[in-house]
């Protein structure tokens, strides 16, 4: 079982390039936070991602208002903001602007991304495209308490086989009006996140903590793959304990030292984020959502739904079905 790609399965990550931006020196760029417009460019996910790939040139990269020094991006190189933080790039470090709100929304009548020239007609210029990915945040998502606010990713030494090269022929081939090149540059942003982060985690230092650095641990990386592998069987911590080769208080201990919540805990709450996704498939009952999980009853279930999403699985699928339904913003050109 791979664990990673089993939680970005279930959370229902989603990817989509929106801007492909030539910038003049001098420019800046300032994007609001994700909620902001989400409906607009990503209805039906309900938490957005934003990211930033250097195609050529450099430029400033920082988190409006957060008080962190801007950091450096150079080609190559990709920033994303997982929480969903209002940010801003520039060509100078330091340098604010106001975000543009009409630049988003989803076009009807031509394909994504928006090609923009952007800034002063100065000689250093830089080319960088813009994304989002969408994803569930409720009612469980591990990894988003996993990253930081920024996470920067710079291609391999070797410069072989980096995401870049591939969003660079994609919109150099987008530029032609082939068809499919939408899905192809979503679908690349979706395996750049994935490249990203397990370059994030090569990164963290051996003694670190949180649910990434869980899955390179043996003992609870292997509890970990049990759990996604088998959720609904009637696991107990002892029994999860003797799969992993280790006592019952020092798995305990160890699994909740890296992943932050104790084992059976985390089991329940992997268990309602799949419930959620099997109670917006048509025909499946609550009590049906609840057993496929491991609940005995329909009653044990929406207790447990209820404490911890905060609203029974009744009205949560009918909220996820109004919110399904919302139509894209559109404008014209």
């Amino acid at each position: 079982m791979d664990v990673l790609s089993d939680v970005l399965g279930a959370v229902r990550m989603t990817g989509a390039i929106f801007f492909d931006i030539d910038a003049g020196s001098p420019w800046i760029g300032e994007s609001p936070e994700t909620s902001a417009i989400a409906t607009a460019i990503m209805p039906g996910a309900e938490h957005v991602i934003s990211f930033h790939a250097v195609l050529s040139g450099s430029c400033w990269a920082a988190i409006s208002n957060a008080g962190a020094p801007p950091v450096l991006v150079d080609e190559g190189d990709v920033v994303l903001f997982p929480t969903g933080a209002p940010n801003v790039l520039s060509s100078a470090p330091g340098v604010r602007g106001v975000p543009n709100m009409a630049m988003y929304y989803r076009p009807i009548d031509r394909h994504l991304p928006f090609s923009v020239i952007h800034g002063g007609d100065g000689p250093e210029r830089t080319r960088f495209i813009c994304g989002y990915l969408g994803c569930d945040k409720r009612p469980f998502n591990p990894l988003l308490a996993a990253l930081p606010p920024i996470l920067i990713a710079r291609p391999p030494d070797d410069g072989k086989s980096w995401i870049i090269d591939f969003f660079r022929r994609a919109i150099s081939e987008g530029a032609s009006g082939r068809a499919g090149g939408e899905t192809i540059l979503a679908k690349l942003s979706e395996l750049m996140f994935v490249e990203v982060i397990r370059r994030y985690l090569e990164t963290l230092p051996q003694d670190a903590r949180g649910w990434l650095c869980a899955l390179r641990d043996p003992k609870v990386g292997e509890a970990l793959r049990l759990i996604h592998a088998c959720p609904a069987d009637d696991w107990t911590l002892n029994s999860l304990a003797r799969a992993v080769g280790m006592s019952r208080s020092t798995f305990a201990e160890r699994f909740q030292h890296y992943v932050e919540v104790p084992p059976m805990q985390y089991l329940a709450r992997w268990r309602l984020q799949l419930a959620s996704r099997l109670l917006e498939r048509p025909g499946i009952s609550i009590a049906q959502a609840g057993a496929d999980v491991g609940y005995e009853s329909e009653a044990a279930f929406n207790r447990a739904f209820k404490k911890f999403v905060g609203t029974p699985p009744g009205i949560w699928r009918k909220t996820r079905g109004n919110g399904s339904d919302t139509a894209p913003e559109t404008r014209p050109t």
